[in-house]
């Protein structure tokens, strides 16, 4: 074969598989990498992935086991409605690591994720065995008495967390940080609630057989409120109209 055959043969060659290459991207059916389309996230309305990422770092897995309240409690879900539920979700608590949340109050999720945060929490709610007590509300419906509260304190609290409240077989429960980072609410919550996974009952069975009353639970957190020490740059309530906004 001489050398322009040669040639000829050579360019045939390459043209063919320029054609080939050409077609190929042509075809949309062989580019790979495609990525799939992203919701924008105030697009997305599943509970367990805005529960994840909005409200498990502080209530804990499944609402158990965190550091705030346990969502899942079936006391808490017993105390507070859909509205309490929603309202601190919306606003936050002020003066506490609980920020507001919903678009409408400064925080990123909308109204619709709200919705589906408030009913995936309510759905952890299960039937909750009474007997003949009678659930206190989830606010106060009067305010306490520190001074009657102190005698509460001691029928009720003294023998797990000290006689001052600075600890025994359990805890300090006036320990100054604790109560920097807490709102009077979140005591009140506490004490109906307990925390039983540690071993402390509900406002039921602190003493066997005698459930704190209404009044005295709003008596004991005005005694724990008393004992928080101003700190600078806490915001504590300085008027009716601050506790109440304050307690949400």
């Amino acid at each position: 074969m001489n050398r322009g055959a040669i040639l000829f043969t050579l360019v045939g060659g390459l043209a063919s598989i320029a054609l080939f290459v050409c077609a190929g991207c042509g075809n949309s059916t062989v580019r790979a990498g495609v990525e799939p389309e992203v919701s924008p996230p105030s697009q997305i309305l599943d509970f367990n992935v805005l529960y994840a990422k909005n409200c498990a770092g502080c209530h804990g897995t499944e609402g158990k086991g965190g550091a705030a309240v346990s969502l899942s409690d079936p006391v808490f879900l017993a105390i507070a409605d859909d509205a309490a539920i929603r309202s601190t979700a919306t606003n936050g608590v002020r003066g506490t690591p609980m920020s507001a949340f919903a678009q409408s109050a400064g925080g990123m999720l909308t109204d619709q994720q709200m919705d589906a945060l408030v009913r995936g929490i309510r759905s952890w709610a299960k039937p909750l065995a009474l007997g003949d007590a009678t659930p206190p509300s989830y606010t106060a419906q009067s305010a306490g008495d520190q001074q009657r509260g102190a005698d509460v304190y001691r029928t009720y609290c003294s023998s797990c967390h000290g006689a001052d409240g600075s600890g025994g077989k359990a805890g300090s429960i006036v320990d100054s940080s604790y109560l920097a980072l807490v709102s009077d609410q979140d005591l009140r919550t506490n004490v109906i609630l307990g925390r039983p996974a540690l071993g402390a009952p509900d406002w039921r069975g602190d003493v066997p057989g005698k459930p704190m009353s209404e009044r005295e639970i709003s008596d004991v957190v005005a005694w724990l409120a008393a004992q928080r020490r101003a700190i600078s740059g806490q915001p504590y309530p300085n008027s009716a109209t601050d506790s109440a906004r304050g307690s949400q």
